[in-house]
């Protein structure tokens, strides 16, 4: 199997955000930016967000103008503390112990809006529901206490392309289109966050993510309910028949490469050329997703095929965004 080339469009001269590492200085001067109605680029512990002041349409519109984001899609929207959630959305009882137990962390819990939430309802799509997070990691929450606005970020990527786990992707996806990226390495967890609605009757699980659905559901004592399709478009992000897409097909559950396909392996796999787990560890397979994604999407290749992942814990999540992916 050949290596890993860089691709044309990597190596293309594109013009650039400006990059700066994660530091005091950096953060205040993304608050600034935040603050004045600018993109910036950020890392959490699951994606790199594209973050712009929730509360202002103009800028949750640049949001959507910059990743070509269908209108309908939601945003989650970011705040530092459980308390600064509260300003925006009602907890119940279902809420409030999973936010004690996972938050900071890769939840999204779906709530009611507050008569008095100062989020655009572009970031909402117009429902009665918002999408709130704590992130779990030290910089990003620092970055929220410093611009003390709440934080609408998305992935930092073009709509429906996978997901950034480095700041280097972004500027592949994005270039000059944000105004600041914070470099902060790799995403430790390298997947998105998890989406429970607690607006419904049972708790619905809408995304399986970064905290696998059988931990939520030892914590709430109950099965979740599973999100079903609906022509009211979408309560959460990454709920697209097609999402996380790449430029080459995926064949997914091969167990082993076609002619001029590249292979993206899970477990004990001789043949791959890359491998998410080769100790068959879905923790770490879920951080490595999206990066081996941007390495093996590369027109050398006719398609990436992808080993069987187990349809269990983390294996839900990951499964869930390569079949997203790989609808054409």
């Amino acid at each position: 199997m050949a290596p890993l080339r860089q691709t044309p469009r990597y190596a293309a001269t594109a013009l650039m955000a400006q990059i700066l590492p994660i530091d005091d200085a950096s953060i205040a001067r993304a608050a600034s930016i935040l603050r004045d109605g600018g993109l910036v680029a950020f890392p959490t512990e699951t994606v790199y967000g594209l973050g712009a002041d929730a509360r202002s349409d103009v800028a949750v519109a640049r949001i959507f103008a910059v990743k070509n984001r269908p209108d309908f899609n939601p945003l989650i929207v970011h705040v530092a503390s459980k308390d600064a959630a509260a300003n925006l959305v009602s907890f119940d009882a279902r809420a409030e112990r999973l936010a004690a137990r996972y938050w900071p962390g890769p939840l999204t819990l779906v709530l009611p809006r507050r008569a008095d939430c100062p989020v655009s309802l572009l970031a909402t799509a117009g429902l009665a529901t918002l999408a709130v997070r704590v992130p779990g990691r030290d910089d990003a929450r620092k970055l929220l206490r410093t611009a003390a606005i709440p934080i609408a970020a998305p992935s930092a990527n073009p709509s429906g392309r996978v997901s950034p786990t480095t700041a280097r992707h972004v500027v592949d996806g994005l270039g000059d289109k944000v105004d600041l990226i914070l470099d902060g390495g790799a995403c430790a967890v390298g997947l998105e966050s998890t989406v429970v609605d607690c607006t419904t009757d049972t708790p619905t699980l809408l995304r399986p993510g970064g905290i696998a659905r059988e931990d939520l559901e030892t914590r709430l004592d109950t099965p979740l309910a599973l999100a079903e399709e609906s022509g009211d478009g979408p309560k959460a992000p990454g709920m697209l028949a097609r999402h996380y897409a790449t430029e080459l097909p995926l064949r997914l559950n091969a167990s082993a490469p076609q002619a001029g396909e590249v292979l993206l392996g899970f477990g004990a796999v001789s043949e791959a050329t890359l491998n998410l787990s080769a100790r068959g560890d879905l923790t770490e397979a879920a951080a490595n997703l999206f990066a081996c994604l941007h390495r093996l999407d590369d027109p050398a290749y006719a398609g990436i095929a992808i080993s069987p992942i187990p349809e269990e814990g983390l294996g839900r999540a990951i499964n869930d965004r390569l079949r997203r992916a790989a609808r054409r």
